[in-house]
């Protein structure tokens, strides 16, 4: 019997034992998950100050969503750089101080203000910022968001926020969980286990992040869009003309152009139109397309175009247009109408795919392929260009927009190769800041040209245009007088592809020191790391979509590759009237909503 309760009193014992172990277990979680929301207070006013400056205009405006989004980012950064500086000016200047640390009623004091501060701050900055993005709106035509409403962005922000300063203090305990481990397994120093410790999780990170959530990221990209790469855009269908790559003439099968690659040959206009159009008998214009089923390789891809351009005859046609495309293989359906209108049929316009992911994406997972796929493309043309005889070959033009822009400029190594080659006419629409020969000519423009609009070699070969309408484009393009290969960039002060750099974290850009161009609100700073993250905002919501901003401003340029082909490669005895006839005409085809324009 006694052996008995003695095994019950054992039992009862553990129990109790494990109990308390439990509850302290739970005890350390919630001390641990409390920790993660206390806050450091000189933190706080920094994150306050970085949230409000993210409130100021930037190049396009924003939503709740997105601004509060931003704004939280910028509220952890400023997080963490108030908790740094805190602790060193404190370390540095207060803790050898008689009167520091203050009496604890001082301390609640201070900290009940910088809170109250920060709050009152924060929610009063949302005011003058809705009026901000309202004035951005009206530049551009749109409606602003209304005040109130545009309040959610402080619940968005401080969510976002949260979850940052949460995260990056998991990563501060798991250093110093591991710093722990080895001062009582090894008893290293607290310095050099500190250190070790960082240097471990630090590195833990990068691998994660690059080589797990990145990859990871675009992996799931590719499970996504290489799906739609397959279909078809509802109302295209395969061509039954022999000029188009996919039809049953073409040693290209229809199924492997690609979604884009689809629309680009199954639509456009016909000799029919083009005849009605221009009053005089019309050529059936010739596109060209390989897509990244059409051949396994990049050279390969090559090779089929060479093959497509001798079998439709290109190269007895007045003008060969070379495309570029942006990420998913798209060719703006303004730009190929505009130029096949302009001569009237008369045209071989050939383009390939060398990905199917979002421009956006591409951008961070293919830009090396973009740029060697487009020098692939641009040399091995030009070469079979070549060997026809110079009297009869058709003129040589390049054409690029967004990505497809900075495929085409990997082709030459500085703007003498562009001469050299002999092209006639280059038009780029929108490049990326990481254009080599973009940012080569623009860091290198005249003395005195603006970096919105700058001019180099006093506009010999290559200008610069806003794209701020018809009459600007022709401006630039006749004074002074231009003569030879003409090289145009077109380019918003809006766009933010073009003006977005990692430069911004840390460097005050010239664009932003000089006055603002025709579409870039006059009250937009640069402030470090804050401008970084508002230009980094504005280009995820234009490159998701050329659409994404309104026509003629961000990376939207609606017809304004019309007015860059009257520049650059415009038909003999072109006329101002001409333009505007064929400008009537792409507005009444993108009104009906044709598949190409969807």
């Amino acid at each position: 019997m006694t052996g008995a309760v003695g095994d019950v009193t054992s039992e009862a014992g553990a129990s109790s034992v494990a109990s308390a172990s439990q509850r302290r277990r739970r005890e350390s979680f919630l001390a641990w998950a409390w920790s993660l929301l206390r806050l450091d207070f000189v933190g706080i006013a920094f994150a306050a100050l970085f949230f409000c400056l993210s409130l100021t205009p930037s190049l396009l405006p924003r939503d709740w969503a997105t601004g509060g989004v931003i704004g939280g980012i910028n509220a952890a950064i400023g997080y963490g750089l108030g908790v740094l500086l805190g602790k060193v000016f404190r370390r540095l200047f207060l803790s050898h101080r008689d009167w520091w640390p203050p009496s604890p009623r001082v301390i609640h004091v201070l900290k009940g203000v910088t809170v109250v501060g920060a709050i009152a701050a924060s929610l009063g900055m949302v005011v003058p910022a809705a009026a901000w993005q309202r004035q951005i709106a009206a530049v551009m035509g749109i409606d602003g968001p209304a005040t109130l409403g545009y309040l959610r962005i402080a619940v968005v922000a401080a969510l976002t926020g949260g979850l940052l300063v949460a995260a990056a203090r998991v990563v501060k305990d798991a250093i110093l969980l591991l710093a722990r481990v080895m001062i009582r397994r090894w008893d290293i120093n607290d310095e050099v286990a500190m250190f070790i410790g960082t240097a471990i999780v630090v590195v833990l990170v990068i691998t994660l992040v690059n080589g797990v959530l990145v990859r990871g990221f675009i992996g799931g990209a590719r499970a996504v869009f290489q799906p739609q790469n397959a279909t078809t855009r509802p109302g295209v269908e395969q061509p039954v003309n022999p000029e188009r790559s996919g039809s049953p003439a073409s040693f290209v099968k229809w199924d492997t152009l690609g979604f884009q690659g689809r629309n680009f040959v199954g639509s456009g206009p016909t000799a029919a139109e083009l005849t009605e159009l221009n009053g005089r008998p019309a050529k059936q214009p010739i596109r060209i397309y390989a897509g990244l089923q059409s051949a396994d390789t990049d050279d390969g891809r090559v090779a089929v175009l060479l093959s497509e351009l001798q079998r439709t005859k290109a190269f007895e046609r007045k003008l060969l247009v070379i495309i570029p495309t942006t990420g998913t293989g798209w060719v703006d359906p303004v730009a190929a109408r505009a130029i096949e209108a302009m001569y009237n049929g008369d045209t071989a316009l050939v383009a390939m795919q060398y990905s199917y992911l979002p421009s956006w994406i591409s951008f961070l997972a293919d830009q090396q392929k973009s740029v060697a796929a487009g020098r692939a493309m641009v040399d091995a043309i030009h070469q079979r260009w070549l060997q026809w005889p110079a009297a009869s070959r058709p003129r040589l033009v390049l054409y690029g927009e967004s990505l497809g822009s900075m495929a085409g400029q990997g082709a030459f190594g500085y703007l003498p190769d562009v001469v050299d080659m002999d092209f006639s006419a280059v038009l780029w629409i929108g490049p990326p800041n990481a254009s080599a020969l973009w940012k080569a000519l623009t860091v290198r423009r005249d003395p005195g040209t603006p970096e919105v609009q700058p001019r180099y070699d006093n506009g010999r070969t290559v200008r610069f245009a806003q794209a701020a309408g018809a009459a600007e484009i022709q401006q630039v393009a006749a004074d002074p007088p231009w003569k030879g290969t003409r090289v145009l960039y077109l380019q918003h002060p809006s766009d933010p592809v073009v003006w977005w750099t990692p430069d911004l974290l840390f460097a005050k850009p010239d664009w932003l020191r000089e006055p603002p161009g025709f579409d870039r609100s006059a009250g937009m700073r640069w402030y470090p790391i804050i401008t970084f993250w508002q230009v980094s905002a504005d280009m995820a919501g234009n490159v998701t979509s050329s659409q994404a901003s309104p026509i003629g401003h961000g990376h939207n340029y609606g017809d304004a590759q019309l007015d860059g082909w009257a520049a650059v490669a415009a038909p003999a005895g072109w006329t101002a009237q001409d333009t505007e006839r064929i400008r009537r005409w792409l507005e009444k085809a993108m009104a009906a909503g044709g598949p190409e324009f969807q």
